[in-house]
């Protein structure tokens, strides 16, 4: 019998830990019967209960597994290394606050069946905050624009991968992964499930504007030089321009010495709108060297401050 194992991340989701276990297993119940499964909670060092809630059900089944982080490492460090311990023939990662329905597995495994290794899972709908739902959307067409390879659009990480891939995710030396952009560059042949996203039920989001930022500048930094090029060809660009427009300048003056006169207003807008620019790029510049920074210290993903019933050892 196959086993899937369902890797969900988690942090301060105390109220949404029990109905996680219970959709998961009635799904499997009722539709993947002749599969077994595991559920791996990956905790990034929650405040509340949630901990105490994940050990009691990994004490009342042993299905249930949990690895405990020993701080909070990010949720996109911690999803990725949640996926990279997972130890069935396939994983399938989806998140605590149930708004990308598991319900949808099922679809995903025969895909799987069929010879894909991996399946994604898109949102056709969503019963978000509309605002929210437009503003991601903006990024993916941005994020295809920029990005040096296909950026999969309304996709967050939710799907089923199969061990293999698990396997070369697990292998790759990167101490700041980016999951959306490895399964885009590095996934083998890939299929698509699509559904509507749902509204969170329980609990508040913890991701702030600054964590959706994050998220966000790592996608960039990690899958696009555009932003460079950008950089280099608009102040090549300005470059030109300013020694034009001085040039003229310079001939008006000297012509009509005593008339022209430059005006102060035209020098201040010049100074604030190239300074402007200098201070955009040097701030994308300075995401990109922090991006480098974490990743060559070659510290780990996460560091663990304890695993219940995993096979694997660290």
């Amino acid at each position: 019998m196959k086993t899937i194992t369902i890797v969900i991340p988690t942090y301060n989701e105390e109220k949404n830990i029990a109905n996680t276990y219970d959709r998961v297993k009635t799904v499997f119940e009722q539709n993947l019967s002749s599969y077994d499964f595991q559920i791996l909670y990956i905790d990034n060092a929650s405040t509340d209960q949630t901990r105490d809630k994940i050990r009691k059900l990994c004490e009342e089944d042993k299905r249930v597994q949990a690895i405990f982080n020993n701080t909070n490492f990010g949720f996109s460090k911690s999803s990725f290394y949640g996926l990279s311990q997972a130890e069935g023939d396939c994983a399938v990662l989806m998140y605590a606050d149930m708004q990308d329905p598991p319900e949808v597995i099922p679809q995903m495994v025969k895909k799987w069946e069929e010879g894909y290794k991996v399946v994604v899972g898109i949102k056709s709908k969503s019963k978000e905050n509309p605002l929210m739902y437009l503003v991601r959307g903006i990024y993916y067409k941005i994020m295809d624009k920029l990005s040096d390879v296909e950026h999969i659009k309304q996709y967050d990480g939710f799907g089923l991968y199969d061990a293999s891939f698990v396997e070369q995710l697990r292998n790759l030396k990167d101490a700041l992964p980016y999951l959306r952009g490895l399964v885009a560059e590095l996934g083998p042949e890939r299929a698509q499930v699509e559904y509507t996203q749902d509204t969170r039920k329980e609990g508040k989001s913890s991701f702030s504007f600054m964590k959706y930022y994050d998220v966000a500048m790592l996608g960039i930094t990690s899958s696009s030089r555009a932003v460079l090029r950008m950089a280099t060809f608009i102040g090549m660009l300005l470059s030109v321009l300013c020694v034009v427009i001085a040039i003229v300048t310079l001939v008006i003056k000297l012509l009509n010495w005593e008339y022209y006169s430059v005006g102060t207003a035209a020098v201040i807008i010049g100074i604030f709108f190239v300074g402007g620019v200098q201070i955009f790029f040097l701030g994308f510049i300075g995401e990109y060297i922090a991006n480098i920074n974490q990743r060559t210290m070659n510290h780990p993903i996460v560091v663990e401050k304890e695993r219940i019933n995993m096979k694997r050892e660290v």
